[in-house]
C-alpha cells in the first residue's frame, strides 16, 4: 500500500554535502521495496505523476511501497538525501548540483523539468523585456535560488542592481504582494507561481531560461549509497514516475489534477490552479538536446551548460566531471513507455 504519512526521521544531521552519519534504512514491507520519498516542497501541480502513480496502483504493480513526505525547499530536499534520511528525493536539480560540489554524495536520476523554471513574474502589460525593468520595484527571497542569478539577469538588459529597486520579501507573500500591486513584479518557480497569480489577476511572466540562465530543473535524485545498494528499486521507481507523467501528457492531465486534490485533501488546492500548473509544466520539458526522448532522460550538453551557468555564478565550489552529476541508468524505457500507455 502507498501512503503519505509522515515518516519518523533523525534531525538533519549536517549540513549541506555532510554525510558522515545515515538513517537507517527503512525495513522492506511484507511483498514489497519500502522507498522513502521527499518532495520539494507543498503540494502542487509537479507532484501529479507521484499522486496519480500512487492512486492507479503502479507502484505496487512494481513491487513498491511508496511513502510521500512533502517538503520546504529544494535545498532541504538535497540536505536529507545526501544524509541518506530518504531513498529518493524530487528537487530543483540546480541545487543537486551545488550540493555535490561542496561534498554531497548525491546524483540526479531523472530530470522532467528540463529547462530552468525560474522567472519574473508581473502584471499583463508589463515590460516583456529586461531592459524595461528600469525602476520597477522587484521582489525576491533570500535564499532562494533565484537569488544568485539577479546580477546576470538584470546584465541581459544590460542593467545593475542600482537601476531597479530589489526586496527581499518571504517566499509565502510574494502571491499577495504582486495581487495587491505592493510590488511591481516578483522572482520564483513560473510553473508554480504564475498560474496561483493568474487566476485572480492577468499575469505574465519573464523567463530566466530565455536568457543564457539554463540549467536542469525539477527530477529526481538519490545517495549514492543508495543507488549502489537499492538500483533495482530506484530504477522502477524513476521509471513509474517518468511513464507517469508521460500518460498525463497524453492527454490524462484530468486525471492527475483529481489524484493531487484526493491525496492532498487538505491542502484545498483550486483544480484549476493544478490544472494550470500542469498545463504550464509541460513548456518546460524538452531541450534541444532531449527533443524526442522519454521525460526524465538527461542530456549532457544540457549538464554541461548548466554547469557553466552555476559556475559563472560561483555557486560550484569544485570542479567535477560532467558525468558525475547524473545518470540515466536507473531509467527503463520499455518500463515508462508502459506506464506512459496506462498498461503498467
Amino acid at each position: 500500500m502507498t501512503s503519505a504519512r509522515p515518516i519518523q526521521r533523525r534531525p538533519l544531521l549536517a549540513a549541506l554535502g555532510l554525510s558522515a552519519l545515515a538513517a537507517p534504512r527503512l525495513a522492506r514491507a511484507a511483498g514489497a521495496e519500502r522507498l522513502s520519498v521527499r518532495l520539494d516542497w507543498l503540494p502542487w501541480g509537479v507532484h501529479a505523476p507521484f499522486h496519480l502513480a500512487a492512486a492507479k496502483g503502479w507502484f505496487t504493480r512494481h513491487d513498491l511501497d511508496v511513502r510521500l513526505e512533502d517538503g520546504n525547499g529544494s535545498v532541504t530536499t538535497v540536505q536529507l538525501i545526501g544524509n541518506g534520511q530518504f531513498d529518493v528525493g524530487h528537487a530543483s536539480l540546480g541545487p543537486m548540483a551545488m550540493g555535490r560540489s561542496r561534498g554531497a554524495p548525491v546524483k540526479a536520476i531523472a530530470n522532467f523539468i528540463r529547462q530552468n523554471d525560474i522567472g519574473l513574474m508581473m502584471p499583463q502589460g508589463s515590460p516583456t523585456t529586461v531592459q524595461g525593468l528600469r525602476g520597477k520595484k522587484l521582489g525576491f527571497t533570500n535564499g532562494s535560488l533565484e537569488t544568485p542569478f539577479l546580477d546576470q539577469f538584470l546584465a541581459a538588459g544590460r542593467l545593475t542592481r542600482a537601476d531597479v529597486e530589489l526586496i527581499a520579501i518571504d517566499a509565502a507573500a510574494k502571491p499577495g504582494v504582486l495581487l495587491a500591486g505592493r510590488m511591481d513584479g516578483v522572482f520564483s518557480s513560473v510553473p508554480s507561481l504564475l498560474p496561483i497569480v493568474n487566476a485572480q489577476k492577468p499575469t505574465m511572466a519573464i523567463r530566466f531560461a530565455d536568457h543564457g540562465l539554463t540549467f536542469p530543473s525539477f527530477g529526481l535524485i538519490a545517495n549514492e549509497r543508495n543507488m549502489a545498494e537499492r538500483g533495482p528499486a530506484l530504477r522502477r521507481f524513476a521509471s513509474v514516475i517518468s511513464g507517469a507523467w508521460t500518460y498525463i501528457f497524453d492527454g490524462h492531465e484530468d486525471e492527475a489534477v483529481q489524484a493531487v486534490l484526493a491525496a492532498r485533501a487538505q491542502a484545498k488546492l483550486p483544480p484549476g490552479v493544478v490544472r494550470a500548473q500542469i498545463d504550464l509544466i509541460r513548456t518546460f520539458l524538452t531541450t534541444d538536446a532531449t527533443r524526442g526522448e522519454p521525460l526524465g532522460i538527461m542530456a549532457t550538453a544540457d549538464w554541461e551548460a548548466g554547469l557553466r551557468v552555476l559556475s559563472d555564478a560561483k555557486l560550484i565550489e569544485t570542479q567535477q566531471p560532467v558525468a558525475s552529476y547524473f545518470t540515466n541508468d536507473l531509467l527503463d524505457r520499455d518500463l515508462i513507455a508502459t506506464v506512459g500507455r496506462g498498461a503498467a
